[in-house]
């Protein structure tokens, strides 16, 4: 595992995380980049569909077992940052209107700002690098 990668924590501590993103996601309070550095998400979600209401509802299903580990923000001006890496199996259509089983990869930024707290979420897209869970057996490759 990259040695960048963070997996000192509880699962009482992951629980407080996921509900801080959690309260953001149901309050409104957060972003997926879709800007240019992140073509990723952008084709994933057009791939699949992925609108609004769904991005949501699946954000708002992530568990503590679908968390991974942290690192640290290394964009210049962000070094402060800790980003939250969390993978759930989610079901959901390709474009040919086929189900499939999907490794989502999500990274979260979770941001205490003078308006409140903020999530964004940098990483959505399908898993494209082996991942170990924290409190799962199975890692995949």
């Amino acid at each position: 595992m990259n040695p960048h990668y963070n997996q000192n924590y509880s699962r009482e501590e992951i629980k407080g995380i996921l509900a801080k993103i959690k309260e953001c996601v149901a309050a409104g309070k957060y972003t997926i980049s879709l800007n240019e550095r992140r073509q990723e998400n952008i084709e994933f979600i057009n791939e699949y569909n992925v609108h609004s209401d769904r991005q949501k509802s699946i954000l708002m299903q992530i568990e503590v077992e679908d968390f991974c580990h942290s690192l640290q923000n290394i964009k210049i001006g962000y070094e402060h940052e800790i980003l939250y890496v969390f993978v759930p199996q989610v079901q959901l259509f390709n474009a040919d209107g086929e189900e499939e089983m999907i490794d989502l990869y999500t990274k979260f930024n979770v941001l205490d700002l003078p308006s409140g707290k903020r999530t964004v979420v940098i990483s959505f897209h399908k898993r494209n690098k082996p991942i170990d869970y924290l409190f799962r057996k199975e890692n995949l490759l």
